[in-house]
């Protein structure tokens, strides 16, 4: 709103949740509504897309109540989440976000627009556009306060129903505004601090009196206080009511808004107990058969006619010539998926009925979709999201896709469960109806693709889903076609050290003789190295032989020979940047790369391409295998944050590689005095379940040296670490050196305030050069101490930079001798005793972290304190 970026105005960029939040709100009120009103017709009707909009409103709830990474909190929050855009529906979060807005903005004139805002103040210099490093510093305390906030607080008491809070808002207003020669209440734009009691203030705040500025005097009207102001009057003395100036009902809240019927995507309140229309598709008659058996009624595709079945890529196609506009500039619709909400609903296009099954049971070119515990998990999330997130009138139409390939295996059971939970008509919580297709439709959304008429050379081909044709009388194979794929299948034949150095002729020859597929897939990998990825033989390229490798191993679930093919072939996972965009927007940041190799960090939305690039520049080198599986690990990391974000609390940069690291920690801890489970090996719903449970702190039975491998390994940090690091920072004069890098005290504090995100990341960045998990996490503790002692002895500063390294160096020293060791002594397996020592106790870790501290703290002088309880005189 301020159009100054980033806090810091230095010309950076980042994304605010006003911004979002006006957006969303925007996006709601438009939506079906059409330009030319009554003589309008379809093509001048707005549209938006509700799958796309739902991340919109993910996106202002995961990065509420905070305004942006450099902003805690903004002033122009207040007109996000109430009068006008009434952008946030959860009444918690709108509680929360204006307690903080209130707490640290509100003034005896005005609001303040963010803490440390030089806008118009004495300090600032009217010349230049940006400012300069540390530059923020100078306007602590001086901010001008800005009155048209009050009245916006006026608006948002009579829209609440809370008289006391239109009171008190009015009386802080009448002794602000001015009264013109006519009469008339005057709105002053903002109050300052003059130069001349800068100072005073700055040193005691709210000391001094502020004068208004010229805007709002000498008939110089600030037109926008003066446009609220006489809103909020309206209001007040009920002349106006809030219907009036808010006549689609935002403000009402969502589950109490009446239907709006809409041209193209209806919407309505939000209904907590939405039934879910359900049919089932079998992929063939034969599978219809042998499912039948089990007491479950499907239909093929040739029963549904004269309905067609569409993959949502196809109807992707058709959205394309949605508002296409050569004289506008429009291209129409980007060829983006569509999402869950989009494919529950039914479609006419150019006469025929359509309907569409959801995205998950696409055939993906990545291995992720031929694990069926996978697909049974993505079903339920899918279902879950559709409940929480329909909104329009008629019922959602669900198409659940069973292939001939899902059932074959030992988890054929599983999917057995799920279609039992179907027809029982309860689905992980979620109501569901199953029955016919064509019963189905009367009670369904109907939507009517006419944006379609063009012509009819340029209307696309679309295919629809075709039922697959088999012998009538051939059975289904479901355990003998797939057997559960044993740890020696996934172990290559031969000792590949043995082959690098061997003639091309030599491997090609032994790549063709071989049947296995894990020595073929290891093979491949030094052909490759040797020849490059387009190498030719025999009339056939390289990666043709190994993307058959790829899919016989995805058949046999071999999940090692498998990522080790998709990472040869450089395989790229479908909606890796939304997931990573989903991170984003919680306040993490991303890492990719190996564990103990060089981090890429992501702040910022990518495209996929460059992720593409990204992750195997950084991962291929040192790990075959680790591409892909970091990448299966952001699609459920993005998954996991949106819908139990608390699993991240304390953590603030999503490190991947060491991510990997912790689960390899926690198989090692449950294998015991046994090899541990090799994770590559895992299926992809397996390790799903793994990091679910490396995520949740499980300390019971656990040692000192466990619990801070699977923390380090995490980057967890305590509730207000970051807090107190700061508190660190103003006591120490010199900064912080923690692993050869430097947290200097300015110009940090003079740029940075202690609650804003970019402070935390900052921090999180000093930590970086360490190594050993154990080893971070140990660093954490101490800085914790640090902060305890100095809070309990305020008369001590440090007056050198304060190295955490030497800190935990004497600490350990003090251990060895407590132990009965040299002072020199410092092994790998000694320091492991000092991890495994408990924080807490008389020889605990903190103990000896304390004693170091204070050595270090009383080497320097102590300041005197008035209420020294020790003093004598």
């Amino acid at each position: 709103m301020w159009e100054r970026g980033s806090k810091y105005n230095n010309g950076s960029t980042e994304l605010h949740s006003s911004s979002v939040g006006l957006a969303k709100a925007a996006l709601e009120a438009i939506n079906g509504f059409n330009l030319f009103g009554n003589q309008g017709c379809s093509w001048s009707v707005i549209f938006v897309d509700l799958d796309a909009h739902n991340r919109n409103r993910q996106t202002l709830c995961s990065l509420l109540p905070r305004e942006s990474r450099s902003h805690n909190t903004d002033a122009a929050l207040l007109p996000c989440i109430s009068y006008p855009a009434f952008a946030v529906d959860d009444d918690a979060l709108y509680s929360q976000t204006l307690d903080k807005i209130v707490r640290k903005l509100k003034g005896k004139y005005g609001f303040k627009r963010f803490l440390r805002d030089g806008y118009r103040t004495a300090n600032e210099d009217k010349n230049r556009r940006y400012y300069g490093p540390a530059e923020m510093k100078l306007f602590d305390g001086i901010e001008c306060e800005f009155p048209i906030f009050f009245i916006y607080m006026m608006i948002d008491g009579v829209f609440r129903g809370n008289t006391a809070q239109v009171k008190e808002y009015e009386e802080l207003l009448q002794a602000v505004i001015f009264q013109s020669y006519e009469g008339h209440a005057v709105i002053p734009k903002y109050y300052h601090v003059p130069a001349d009691f800068v100072e005073a203030e700055q040193k005691k705040h709210g000391s001094q009196k502020r004068f208004p500025s010229n805007s709002g005097r000498d008939g110089m009207l600030f037109l926008w206080g003066q446009a609220m102001y006489n809103i909020a009057k309206l209001l007040v003395d009920g002349l106006i009511s809030p219907k009036d100036i808010d006549p689609i009902h935002r403000h009402v809240p969502r589950q109490d808004q009446r239907n709006v019927s809409m041209r193209y995507s209806n919407q309505g309140p939000i209904e907590n107990d939405v039934v879910i229309h359900v049919a089932l598709i079998a992929e063939s008659q034969r599978l219809q058969v042998f499912l039948n058996t089990y007491g479950i009624q499907t239909q093929t595709p040739q029963q549904v006619e004269p309905i067609q079945i569409w993959p949502q890529q196809e109807l992707v196609k058709a959205y394309r010539f949605l508002a296409i506009n050569k004289k506008l500039g429009l291209s129409g619709r980007p060829e983006r998926p569509v999402g869950c909400i989009g494919t529950c609903k039914i479609y006419r296009i150019l006469g025929k009925t359509v309907v569409c099954y959801p995205i998950v049971f696409d055939l993906s070119d990545f291995y992720l979709s031929q694990d069926v515990m996978l697909l049974i998990d993505d079903i339920k999330n899918a279902l879950q999201f559709i409940k929480q997130c329909w909104k329009m009138p008629g019922c959602p139409l669900f198409l659940v896709l069973i292939r001939e390939d899902n059932i074959r295996g030992s988890r054929f059971n599983p999917v057995l469960d799920m279609l039992a939970s179907f027809k029982k008509g309860n689905v992980g919580g979620v109501k569901v109806h199953v029955d016919r297709l064509q019963t189905l439709i009367s009670g369904a959304v109907v939507e009517q693709l006419d944006f379609l008429r063009v012509n009819e050379a340029e209307i696309p081909e679309f295919k629809s889903f075709e039922e697959l044709e088999l012998p009538k009388h051939s059975k289904v194979k479901r355990q003998t076609s797939t057997p559960n794929a044993s740890d020696l299948e996934q172990q290559p034949e031969i000792d590949i050290e043995e082959w690098r150095n061997k003639s091309t002729h030599e491997i090609l020859q032994k790549f063709n003789d071989c049947v296995c597929l894990a020595s073929q897939a290891q093979l491949a990998s030094v052909l490759m190295k040797k020849e490059g990825p387009d190498f030719f033989s025999k009339d056939e390229y390289l990666k043709a032989e190994l993307e058959r490798v790829y899919r016989r191993a995805g058949s046999r679930k071999l999940w090692s020979v498998v990522r080790l093919a998709a990472s040869l072939l450089t395989k790229l996972v479908d909606s890796l940047a939304p997931s990573i965009t989903s991170i984003l927007v919680h306040g993490k940041q991303v890492t990719l790369g190996l564990f103990g190799h060089e981090e890429e960090v992501i702040s910022n939305p990518l495209s996929p391409a460059v992720i593409k690039d990204i992750i195997y520049r950084k991962c291929s080198p040192h790990g075959e295998r680790e591409a892909v599986l970091q990448q299966e690990l952001v699609i459920h990391i993005g998954w996991i944050i949106s819908n139990n974000p608390e699993l991240f609390s304390g953590m603030l940069k999503i490190r991947i590689g060491w991510i990997v690291q912790a689960m390899k920690h926690e198989l090692k801890i449950r294998a015991g005095d046994m090899p541990p489970q090799d994770i590559y090996q895992m299926s992809p719903s397996d390790v799903k379940q793994l990091l679910l449970d490396v995520l949740q702190p499980q300390q019971t039975g656990r040692s000192w040296l466990n619990r801070r491998q699977i923390d380090g390994s995490l980057n967890r940090t305590p509730l207000g670490f970051y807090d107190r690091v700061w508190q660190i920072l103003e006591r120490t004069s010199n900064g912080i050196v923690v692993g050869g890098l430097h947290l200097p005290q300015q110009p940090t504090l003079s740029d940075m305030t202690m609650y804003e995100m970019n402070f935390s990341l900052l921090v999180e960045d000093k930590l970086k050069n360490i190594v050993l998990p154990e080893y971070r996490q140990i660093i954490v503790e101490l800085l914790m101490v640090v902060s305890l002692v100095l809070e309990r002895n305020p008369e001590l500063e440090f007056q050198e930079k304060v190295d955490l390294d030497r800190l935990v160096k004497e600490a350990f020293i003090d251990f060895q001798k407590d132990r009965g060791k040299a002072e020199t002594t410092q092994s790998e397996k000694d320091m492991e005793v000092f991890y495994n020592t408990p924080s807490l106790g008389k020889r605990g870790t903190s103990s000896y972290l304390t004693k170091a501290v204070i050595i270090q703290l009383l080497q320097g002088e102590v300041k005197p304190c008035n209420d020294d309880p020790c003093s004598v005189s």
